[in-house]
């Protein structure tokens, strides 16, 4: 399989296909071509779609490698499956499908015999890794029979450490669920098929040593493996000494340190008082000047290094010529044929894309033309989250922009808003110039809240929104939601989408004729409230009634504009302004419902200052929290006789079930993060019921308004209602873990639990008769969440102490 483009690669990849990026001094496809050969298969077909010419001129018909090489080209891409269907003409016996642009060392022969053992029709060669996020997962029952696959999964769907190698051994019926030229994928595709007929497939975990070289960090990290000998392969050179390889013709000058391991090939000269430290591979006919250090860098043929330079962590393609007193740091690359002038210094993870001249003295601290940096995720949980000028900069802010606006239609308009403070007013002033150069246009709500941007995405008929805010509690640190068409949170593949356009600067950039003026709109909040007192269903009523509200906010914004919509519907309102002189939020809570009992307030409040979650406190000072006050909107929505179908997460308590039973109503469990949620309330043609929903869970001012107004129409209070609430014995543990630890707990905890009631919706959830137990992988941290519910609190407590001591033993033991 040798079409891929290598995208995530570039610079590397500008010239050449994916499987031609060399490994010393060789392509990586040529790696595989010599495994196949060692192991008697000598018919090859290469599938090819991306520059495949620079692949033919290279390795012919194979003769130099005395195999024969069949090859394959495709017009349109089609797929794995499609492009090994393409080949059918070739496939007439069991035959193997290995990719042309990863590194492996598999003992073919093991694998094919495993194979026929089992019988099998199709069988996917396996790795156990550390971090499977990147990858397809694929679970197997004790006998190696596959029973489940899941695509790059998130955390919380990560329920093995075992991936797709993208290696098959495979009988040529299994193609013939398809069509030749039908564009199709194995894992995505035909393997589903297969798993849902019944036709056999078996998983062989591989011991030998593999990696895809998917980006720059994978790429260097295979070349130091080979120098480390975890790869049996060995170098086509001399060893000099002990792990320093050096190759016929190359000239080393007086007083040069060579510092194991070390490559360096043909004909290459390093002058006088160089250091050639660990990991650092030269290329064919390169020259080092003096007093020069390479450190853990890779350099290909024909490159020219002055004196006094330093390169750390770097990639170098060929061709290229890096002049006197220049400093390269860590994950950063050189495309082929520039010239990097006198005292020039690339920052690290720069990209510098192929026969670009960098003039002397020039600090280079952004990519040079349609960049590559390495995958990395920006998004976390709910949101992005960083502090204001060191994660969050202006720079960041605009490209974030751009990426976004790329990534919808070409006339989109995106909704802007933050909140007061100046720091953010800054960053979404970047935003705006990032999307507007696109050519997208842009509605800015000045001093909004998070709510407030949802409803002006769909007020306005817009396609998306973005929010900018502080935090409550520590002033630095900015947080950034984006939503989609409808007012949701943007769902993972989105996300997933923006951070590679982020990760490549592959942007939209529109004529100047076409960047469009803001709009921007003042005193959006009116408009807001007007659309909150319309949910009302007696006004008049609450105003007869005039319910003392006392409120709290960290954020003034959210805090003023609660006051001005509960006024404006009837309640006198005490707001309270103590909250940022504490040190933890649950101290002010207990002060709180004091202040409540001795004023007499009909119900006390604390809004995020996000302005979407809400802590409600009654007339007694009893405290509805996160869980709790699930329960206490679902009773809502039951007696307002609105939720036939009531949208919960799936951490919610077991309870809820029986208060919907009462009612003929349904629950619907989504995934933990908000955007799942969401999605269910707010996308598509959802009704004025599901609207209700969205409004009682995420926007905490008309929520409140909301819930003031049932009470009032009810004749009951706050208290009447928590009263009604069943009990219910919940308990959330956090267990640190490293990250790399994650897949191996979640396979283990599901095999040593296969003969239980088991769920693998979003974690894994396992029931028992005392309740349930949910070990789920937190999304931004490197910690699990251990969820228990039990019939008693004793229950509860159980479950809890014994599965967070399960994930604690199976973390001890490695």
């Amino acid at each position: 399989m040798a079409g891929g483009k290598g995208t995530r690669l570039r610079p590397l990849t500008c010239g050449i296909p994916k499987p031609m990026v060399p490994i010393f001094n060789k392509p990586v496809m040529e790696y595989s071509i010599e495994l196949l050969k060692k192991y008697g298969i000598d018919d090859i077909a290469v599938t090819m779609a991306y520059l495949p010419s620079v692949i033919t001129d290279y390795f012919g018909e194979g003769e130099e490698w005395k195999v024969h090489l069949n090859y394959f080209i495709e017009d349109i891409p089609l797929g794995t499956g499609g492009s090994v269907k393409n080949a059918e003409e070739f496939l007439d016996d069991t035959f193997i499908v290995i990719s042309g642009d990863a590194l492996t060392d598999i003992d073919i022969k093991k694998a094919i015999a495993y194979h026929k053992n089992k019988k099998s029709k199709a069988t996917l060669v396996l790795k156990k890794v550390s971090v499977p996020l990147e990858y397809g997962v694929v679970i197997t029952d004790e006998m190696g029979k596959i029973i489940r696959f899941l695509e790059k999964p998130s955390w919380g769907e990560v329920f093995s450490d075992t991936v797709n190698t993208g290696i098959y051994i495979l009988e040529p019926e299994v193609l013939d669920y398809y069509k030749k030229g039908d564009k199709f994928d194995f894992s995505k595709d035909l393997f589903p098929k297969l798993l849902k007929d019944q036709v056999p497939m078996y998983g062989y975990v591989m011991d030998d040593y593999w990696n895809d070289i998917g980006d720059l960090t994978s790429y260097m990290k295979t070349q130091f493996d080979i120098l480390e000998g975890k790869v049996k392969f060995k170098l086509d050179c001399k060893e000099f000494e002990k792990e320093v390889w050096i190759d016929e013709g190359v000239t080393i000058g007086e007083d040069v340190k060579l510092s194991p391991p070390v490559f360096i090939g043909k004909n290459s000269k390093i002058h006088s008082n160089a250091a050639i430290q660990s990991f650092t591979i030269i290329g064919e006919n390169c020259e080092i000047g003096k007093e020069t250090t390479l450190k853990r860098s890779i350099l290909w043929k024909n490159i020219k290094v002055g004196g006094n330079t330093h390169l750390s962590g770097a990639t170098v393609c060929s061709n290229t010529q890096i002049k006197n007193g220049v400093n390269i740091y860590e994950h950063s690359a050189v495309g082929s044929g520039s010239v990097l002038s006198n005292g020039v210094i690339v920052k690290p993870n720069i990209k510098i894309w192929p026969d670009k001249k960098i003039e002397e003295d020039t600090i280079v601290h952004q990519n040079l033309v349609w960049g590559t940096k390495q995958t990395k995720t920006i998004f976390g949980y709910k949101d992005i989250s960083g502090d204001i000028n060191i994660d969050i900069t202006p720079e960041f802010a605009s490209r974030l922009g751009s990426s976004f606006a790329s990534n919808l239609k070409s006339d989109a308009t995106i909704v802007v808003s933050s909140d007061k403070s100046n720091a953010c007013d800054i960053i979404k002033n970047s935003f705006i110039s990032g999307i507007l150069s696109t050519g997208a246009g842009v509605i800015h709500l000045k001093d909004a809240s998070m709510p407030m941007n949802r409803f002006g995405v769909r007020h306005y008929d817009a396609d998306g929104g973005i929010h900018i805010r502080l935090d409550s509690f520590q002033k630095d640190l900015a947080h950034i939601e984006f939503v989609d068409k409808n007012g949701a949170n943007i769902d993972r593949n989105t996300e997933r989408k923006i951070e590679n356009l982020f990760n490549r600067d592959d942007f939209k950039r529109c004529n100047v004729e076409n960047v469009k003026s803001v709009m921007h709109i003042d005193n959006f909040s009116s408009l807001y409230m007007q659309n909150g007192i319309k949910l009302m269903s007696d006004l008049s009523k609450i105003k007869r009634k005039n319910p003392k509200v006392i409120i709290s906010s960290e954020c003034k914004n959210v805090l003023n504009l609660a006051e001005s919509f509960f006024e404006s519907i009837g309640c006198q309102v005490q707001c309270e302004y103590g909250l940022h002189k504490y040190k933890n939020l649950n101290e002010y809570i207990d002060d709180l419902s004091l202040e409540i009992k001795k004023n007499k307030g009909s119900i006390g409040m604390i809004l995020s200052s996000n302005g979407e979650n809400i802590i409600l406190i009654d007339e007694e000072g009893r405290i509805v929290d996160r869980e709790r006050y699930t329960l206490l909107v679902t009773q809502i929505l039951l007696k307002l006789g609105v939720g036939k179908e009531i949208i919960v997460p799936y951490t919610a308590p077991k309870v809820i079930d029986q208060m919907a039973k009462s009612f003929q109503a349904k629950i619907i469990r989504t995934k933990t993060a908000p955007s799942y949620r969401m999605k269910e309330m707010l996308n598509g043609d959802n009704s004025e019921n599901m609207h209700l929903q969205y409004i009682l869970n995420y926007d905490a001012v008309l929520a409140a308004g909301k819930i003031i107004d049932f009470l009032i129409s009810k004749d009951c209070s706050l208290k009447d209602l928590v009263d009604e609430l069943p009990n219910f014995h919940l308990i959330k543990k956090e267990i640190a873990c490293d990250w790399q630890d994650k897949g191996r707990v979640i396979k283990e905890i599901i095999v040593n639990h296969r003969n239980q009631n088991m769920e693998l919706f979003e974690g894994v959830k396992i029931h028992d008769d005392k309740g349930w137990a949910l070990i789920l992988p937190d999304s931004e941290r490197a910690v699990f969440n251990v969820y228990t519910e039990g019939f008693s609190e004793e229950y509860a407590q159980e479950l809890s102490t014994q599965f967070s001591q399960k994930v604690e033993n199976i973390l001890k033991n490695k």
